[in-house]
């Protein structure tokens, strides 16, 4: 018993001197899972809200909304119990620009930020779109090399902007989170204080534009090619620019970034705002990119973001940070890992804005025909 507790006491300890001895395995170790407040533990940058706010008609009216949920196996439960119940922290319900349904749980309120995981892929997508319409990106056909030539070696010469926008890259990584692989190159990405080494050491697993494989460093390679064109000023300021204050949010938010100072911002996962804000993020969406009367995204982004497009490996159901609904309605809408959701459907002039500590059980599917659900529900 005595050579077994020698050699495993040792043997632990100088797994644990590995393990620790990287300070974003540490990182990974203490902060573990990922939480709606994370932004309290990393370095951001402030949006700033506008100075000219926009705000939705108010004439909050619950009998416009279903007063019963019947889902699967839940049936005509009240709504509010229902939402409560999936671990909702805000649910907003905006019509013909009014909004007629609006409320908060767990002691959180219309000013509360958290953090909207992927579906921050959606708001940088734009911010591709609008760098492209302001000449600094050619094109989504060109090669990610011509931005970062770093990659040469590693044959990304082959792999395009539109294929990290559609997510058939080839590279060998999936988000496939902490349970799976608390060490994998998805954590490594969110808890790492030097993002761009980590951006640069990749590999090519298929041939790109091939095959669709949902994975947030595609996202974040992007963030690289757009922080190199817009250098010195920041991927914040630039949405600050042409979309924060455009849009007048009304309250500030936040950017998590890899490290202080001159850090990258994390375009895959971490703008914390305001549900209020981000239903105005999906007004300009429904709007084909028109906030108003001027543009703010070119419509032809939109479209190309919200469409179908099975080329090169793309999926039906996925475009440029947006998921894909029904041909029906032409709904669609961003989505993230704790049940955060901007749904938009142009048909009925709906938006609903969730956001949650979790997705409280529900699967994907769930929550996409819970949505179908309301919309067709909503008077």
């Amino acid at each position: 018993m005595r050579k077994w507790f020698l050699f495993i006491v040792p043997t632990l300890l100088v797994f644990l001197v590995i393990l620790l001895s990287d300070q974003t395995r540490r990182k990974i170790v203490f902060y573990n899972f990922s939480d709606i407040d994370d932004y309290m533990i990393f370095p951001s940058r402030t949006i700033k809200a506008s100075s000219e706010p926009f705000r939705f008609h108010e004439a909050v009216t619950p009998t416009r909304v279903p007063q019963f949920v019947t889902l699967g196996k839940r049936h005509n439960i009240p709504l509010d119990e229902f939402l409560e119940s999936v671990n909702t922290i805000a649910f907003l319900v905006i019509k013909n620009d009014t909004l007629i349904y609006e409320e908060y749980f767990d002691r959180h309120t219309a000013d509360s930020i958290s953090m909207s995981f992927s579906v921050t892929k959606a708001l940088f997508s734009a911010l591709i779109g609008v760098a492209i319409a302001d000449g600094y990106i050619h094109s989504v056909e060109q090669p990610v090399t011509d931005y970062i030539p770093e990659l040469i070696s590693k044959d990304f010469v082959k792999v395009k902007l539109r294929h990290l926008l559609q997510m058939t890259s080839g590279m060998g990584y999936e988000d496939c989170g902490l349970l799976n692989n608390p060490f994998g190159k998805q954590a490594r990405l969110s808890y790492t204080d030097k993002l761009v080494d980590e951006l640069l050491d990749v590999y090519l697993d298929i041939s790109p534009g091939t095959t669709f494989l949902y994975k947030s460093i595609d996202n974040a390679l992007l963030a690289l090619v757009l922080h190199r064109v817009l250098t010195p000023m920041t991927l914040t300021e630039y949405m600050q620019k042409k979309i924060w204050t455009p849009l007048g949010m009304e309250s500030d938010a936040l950017w998590s970034i890899d490290h202080e100072s001159d850090g990258l911002e994390k375009t895959w996962c971490c703008i914390s705002a305001t549900a209020r804000d981000l239903a105005k993020f999906g007004r300009l969406y429904m709007r084909g990119g028109d906030w108003n009367g001027k543009t703010i995204i070119p419509h032809d982004w939109v479209v190309r973001s919200t469409c179908v497009d099975t080329t090169e490996g793309s999926p039906p159901q996925y475009q440029y940070g947006w998921w894909i609904m029904s041909e029906r309605y032409g709904d669609f809408r961003a989505e993230g890992v704790r049940g955060q959701f901007i749904y938009v459907n142009p048909a009925k002039d709906i938006i609903i804005v969730r956001l949650g500590k979790s997705r409280g059980g529900l699967s994907w599917k769930e929550w996409k025909d819970f949505f179908t659900y309301m919309a067709e529900h909503i008077s």
